[in-house]
């Protein structure tokens, strides 16, 4: 069996956070990673000014790795939208040069990182590897983002449930002039979609949807496409006028809503393992990296994790629980006309709703 001080399982924002955090704090962690070579995950395109500011204390610029700007925001159901001016700039940025530059600067720090490593279960302090390996460590880091890892499975999403489906759409001219400098929330029936432009001029289409409404797509991600298109004339105007749309991808039973209030000795869950804000809010990856070094501040001065799990949940419980109100309201018909109205008779209620729910 293997042993380190500080074991970190995931390679995203938050584990390359915390990854960052440990090293400049002394100690040499290790982080492992399951994809040998580094995806363009589901989520987490968008990135506001919080989250801008905490990168930067990273070492990382968006903007210099080529992010799209975004100063506006836009909402749209059926054939009604409003505008407004984001409180500050933010920016969108695929996950892949994301994650790729977050890796790189802790691996610069002095982290240790490992890909190819798939974890079957966590037992007792020790991880159980794919190939029959274990790993150890004095204090894990669980950044495995959405997905579960045995041993650690987050409760039941019950009423809280969604389906999270992404396409990536083609650069095209059209889709630049409609897009530019605005990130768009498309509210529909039992869902919404966030669209915004990316670093190479395509655009980035991200869905949340409950299960019932997907279950009446009969399951299937682009028959669920087209009839959000005929529902909702301005997002089929961006899918058509796309150059291409590429394949769906896909994760269920995400539990939005849901903040680990509980610690477990030696275990320090971060990113979506700790609490998960609907994405219509666009403050998850703030969360994502402010958990990272929250939890590395914590191994650092010896905090156990029972202390620092409840601590961390206290911190994100506003913006999770007023995001969490602001999706069930625009999942409805109703509530989506209601929340387009008040942002275009008052479209500075929009930035108020964007600066509660920042993280602190």
């Amino acid at each position: 069996m293997r042993r380190t001080s500080a074991l970190i399982v995931g390679g995203g924002p938050a584990g390359a956070a915390a990854a960052i955090g440990l090293a400049r704090g002394g100690v040499t962690p290790l982080l492992i990673e399951r994809d040998a070579e580094t995806r363009d995950a589901l989520c987490g395109g968008f990135l506001s000014w919080a989250t801008l500011a905490r990168l930067a204390t990273l070492g990382v610029d968006p903007i210099a790795l080529g992010a799209h700007r975004i100063e506006r925001v836009a909402l749209l159901a059926g054939n009604r939208q409003a505008e407004a001016r984001l409180p500050a700039p933010a920016a969108a940025l695929s996950r892949r040069t994301l994650d790729t530059a977050l890796l790189r600067q802790a691996e610069a720090a002095g982290a240790g990182i490992e890909r190819g490593i798939a974890v079957r279960a966590f037992d007792t302090g020790t991880l159980r590897l794919d190939d029959g390996g274990t790993i150890a460590g004095d204090s894990l880091v669980l950044a495995t983002g959405k997905h579960e890892l045995r041993g650690t499975a987050r409760p039941k999403a019950g009423d809280n449930a969604a389906i999270g489906l992404r396409w990536r759409l083609g650069a095209s001219p059209t889709l630049t002039r409609l897009l530019a400098g605005r990130i768009e929330l498309h509210l529909f029936r039992g869902g919404y979609a966030g669209l915004n432009l990316q670093e190479d001029g395509g655009a980035n289409l991200c869905l949340a949807v409950r299960p019932a409404r997907f279950a009446a797509a009969d399951h299937r991600p682009d028959t669920l496409l087209a009839q959000l298109a005929r529902e909702a004339p301005a997002l089929a105007d961006r899918i058509a006028a796309a150059a291409t749309v590429g394949p769906a991808q896909a994760i269920a039973n995400v539990p939005y809503g849901w903040r680990a209030t509980t610690g477990t000795p030696g275990l320090y869950r971060i990113g979506d393992q700790c609490g998960v804000i609907p994405s219509l809010a666009g403050e998850g990856m703030a969360i994502a990296i402010a958990s990272g070094g929250a939890a590395a501040e914590a191994i650092l001065r010896g905090e156990p994790a029972p202390l620092f799990q409840p601590r961390f949940a206290r911190r994100i419980r506003r913006p999770i629980t007023l995001a969490a109100a602001l999706w069930h309201t625009a999942e409805h018909p109703a509530g989506a006309r209601a929340l387009i109205v008040a942002v275009a008779f008052a479209p500075a209620l929009a930035g108020l709703a964007a600066r509660l729910t920042r993280l602190d």
